[in-house]
Formats: structure tokens, C-alpha cells, sequence
């Protein structure tokens, strides 16, 4: 994205913090396509046959983003993590529903295999996923944060500093190690520890 956009993104935001209705109404087209491809991502993701369509995670997502209250935006960057911190939330919660009404079976799928790829299965299951972030979170709350950022968000390094407000260094080592440590809970979670 062109720095003049990225910079216009963030005015934008920045006035939507201080109250401007319009400045939201004005924003909305300029990210809507945005949000389209990081709900692609994450529909992508999905095993075949997913119910939940990609215009309806990105309207889902944009009805939570509006209503939050004391949002107080930072850039494009806090933005579009907070946007993709939402859609992951709103599939959890999906998966969970299904994986109640269909008591224990049926748990929605995620791929983790490309260009930051964290597991070598073509696909893992988006609970226990979440549940192996959730205990990240618990042990290194940063490097959980750079796994949702950078995995879910597609943000990169430089925009995960700027959102954590830490050194490209630090994203880079955290970033590491975070990958190694998730990979291997996701590998003794699934019985294989070969």
C-alpha cells in the first residue's frame, strides 16, 4: 500500500477516534478491500465446505469493529490488527458452536502451511490452535501478539513493531521463537512426537 494511503488510512482513523462519523464513512471503502483479503486468508484456511463466506466475516468484523466503545486508534497498522484479532475471534466462536452442536466432531480446520508456515500438517484444528495461543499468551503475552499479527493479520515485521511499539530485532527474535514453540505444542497435541 502507497505511503500516501497508508498516511490517509491513519488520519482517518484518527479523526474516527475523535468522534468524526464521516471520517468513518470515508474509511470504509478505502479498507473494505483490505479486510476482504485478510478474510480470504482466513476463509482459505477453512477445511471445504466451511458455511461461514468471506463478505460475512468481513461484515461480522466491521459490525464489532463500529461498535467498539474507547477504541482509540493508533494507524492502519493497530487498525488491521485489531481487525484480524476480531475475524479470528468470530471463527473461534464459530468453530466452537459447531464443534458443540456436533459434540466433538466437526472442529473447523486452519491451514498453517505457507511462507510463514508454523506446522508442516496441511492443516490444523482451529481450536486447539487457539488453544495453544491462549497458552502462549499466558507465558509470553508479546510473542503470542506477533503470532496473531503477523499469521492472521499478514501485518509485517516493520508494522508489528510499529503496533507493539518495540524494535524489528525484537519482533524478529520473538517471531522465532513464538513459531518454534507453537509448532511443537501443535505436534505433542496431535500424539506425534516423532
Amino acid at each position: 500500500m502507497a505511503e500516501s494511503s497508508t498516511n490517509h488510512i491513519t488520519q482517518l482513523l484518527l479523526a474516527w477516534s475523535n468522534g468524526d462519523e464521516s471520517a468513518r464513512e470515508r474509511l470504509v471503502p478505502i479498507v473494505y478491500e483490505e479486510l476482504h483479503r485478510l478474510a480470504q486468508r482466513y476463509i482459505r484456511r477453512e477445511r471445504p465446505g466451511h458455511t461461514l463466506q468471506t463478505t460475512a466475516l468481513v461484515h461480522e468484523a466491521y459490525v464489532r469493529l463500529v461498535g467498539a466503545e474507547n477504541l482509540r486508534w493508533q494507524n492502519r497498522a493497530h487498525f488491521f490488527a485489531v481487525s484480524a484479532r476480531l475475524m479470528r475471534r468470530i471463527l473461534i466462536d464459530f468453530a466452537r458452536a459447531k464443534h458443540d452442536l456436533k459434540h466433538g466432531g466437526g472442529a473447523l480446520q486452519v491451514s498453517l502451511v505457507e511462507d510463514q508456515a508454523v506446522s508442516p500438517e496441511p492443516r490444523t484444528d482451529l481450536l486447539a490452535l487457539d488453544e495453544a495461543l491462549d497458552r502462549l499468551k499466558s507465558l509470553n503475552p508479546r510473542q503470542e501478539e506477533i503470532i496473531e499479527l503477523r499469521y492472521f493479520g499478514g501485518l509485517r515485521e516493520e508494522e508489528i513493531a510499529e503496533v507493539l511499539k518495540v524494535s524489528l530485532r525484537t519482533v524478529q527474535k520473538d517471531w522465532r521463537l513464538a513459531r518454534l514453540w507453537l509448532y511443537r505444542e501443535l505436534k505433542v497435541g496431535t500424539g506425534d512426537d516423532a
